[in-house]
C-alpha cells in the first residue's frame, strides 16, 4: 500500500477482497488516483468520504459497473479481473444501490429471485422463457435468506413490496444479495431516509452479515451508524486514501477531520 493508506492501529485481518492501485478518470475528471482498499471476511469495512470522494466510484469499480482503468483485483490474495457486472456476480460480489431496484408490484419471493426465478421441472420440451415459475421454491428460497439473516420484521414473503416500509425494503435488498451465493455485500446508504426504529432494523441485518461470513463494504455519511456497526473504516479524499482506521481507535470526530482536511497531524502540518 502507498503511505496515504497506511492502517491506524492494530493489523488487520486477511483480506477477502482488495484492490490496488485504482484508477478512474471521466474526460478530465481523476475520481480514483491509486486507491488501495481492502476488506475480510466477518468484518464490516466503512467506506467513507465527503461528496466528491471517489466512494461511490470505487463500489461501483468493484461492481463492475465500472471499468477501472489502472489496477489490479484479488480474491482471497488470487489475481482476478472484474470489467463487467457478471465478473463481479461470478465472484460473489454483490451491491445494494440507494434506489434497491426492487419490483413494487410483485411479492417478497418474487423480489429475492428476480433475473433468477426457478422453473418447475418436467417442462423441458419448452424454452426456459415460457417454463412456469416454481413460486413454492421461490418462497422456500425467501424464508431461507430471512431466517439466516433473523428477519422478523416481514408477516409474509407472500406480501406485496410496495405496501411495506422503507426498513423492511432495505432487508429485503440485503437479503436477495445474501441468497445470490455472495461472499461480499455492498450497501450504499441504507439508512437513508429511513426513521429510528427502521435503522436500528437494518443495522441489526449488517451486524447478521458478518456473522454469515460476509465481507460488508459499508457507505455512509451517518458516523453514528459506521460506528454502530463498522469494524474499521476507510477515509478517501479527492480520489485518494486518506488512512482505514480501527473503529475501536478512533473518533467521530477524527474521521470528520481526516475527510475534510486529511490525517489530523497532516492537518496540523499544513495550519
Amino acid at each position: 500500500m502507498g503511505p496515504e493508506s497506511n492502517k491506524v492501529g492494530q493489523s488487520a485481518p486477511p483480506a477477502h477482497l482488495s484492490v490496488r492501485g485504482i484508477q478512474k478518470r471521466f474526460g478530465g475528471v481523476h475520481a480514483l488516483r491509486g486507491v488501495d482498499f481492502e476488506v475480510a471476511r466477518g468484518e464490516v469495512m466503512a467506506l467513507v468520504g465527503d461528496n466528491g470522494a471517489g466512494k461511490s466510484t470505487l463500489m461501483k469499480v468493484l461492481a463492475g459497473a465500472y471499468v477501472a482503468d489502472d489496477g489490479q483485483f484479488f480474491l482471497d490474495g488470487t489475481n482476478v479481473s472484474i470489467a463487467s457486472p457478471n465478473d463481479a456476480a461470478d465472484l460473489g460480489i454483490q451491491i445494494v444501490y440507494q434506489d434497491l431496484a426492487l419490483c413494487e408490484n410483485l411479492d417478497v419471493a418474487a423480489n429475492l429471485s428476480l433475473g433468477s426465478e426457478p422453473v418447475k421441472p418436467g417442462w423441458t420440451i419448452l424454452p426456459r422463457i415460457l417454463r412456469p415459475l416454481d413460486d413454492l421454491e421461490m418462497e422456500v428460497k425467501a424464508k431461507e435468506a430471512f431466517n439466516k439473516l433473523e428477519v422478523r420484521t416481514l408477516q409474509s414473503v407472500r406480501a406485496k413490496v410496495g405496501g411495506l416500509s422503507g426498513g423492511q425494503r432495505q432487508a429485503i435488498a440485503i437479503a436477495r444479495a445474501v441468497g445470490a451465493d455472495s461472499t461480499v455485500v455492498m450497501l450504499d446508504e441504507p439508512t437513508a431516509a429511513l426513521g429510528v426504529a427502521q435503522t436500528r432494523q437494518v443495522l441489526e441485518v449488517v451486524k447478521r452479515l458478518r456473522e454469515t461470513n460476509h465481507a460488508v463494504v459499508y457507505i455512509s455519511h451517518n458516523m453514528r451508524d459506521i460506528f454502530n456497526v463498522a469494524d474499521r473504516i476507510c477515509v478517501l479524499r479527492h480520489g485518494g486514501n486518506v488512512a482505514t482506521y480501527q473503529r475501536s481507535e478512533t473518533t467521530p470526530d477524527e474521521i470528520v477531520v481526516a475527510m475534510t482536511r486529511g490525517r489530523a497531524n497532516e492537518a496540523n502540518d499544513a495550519a
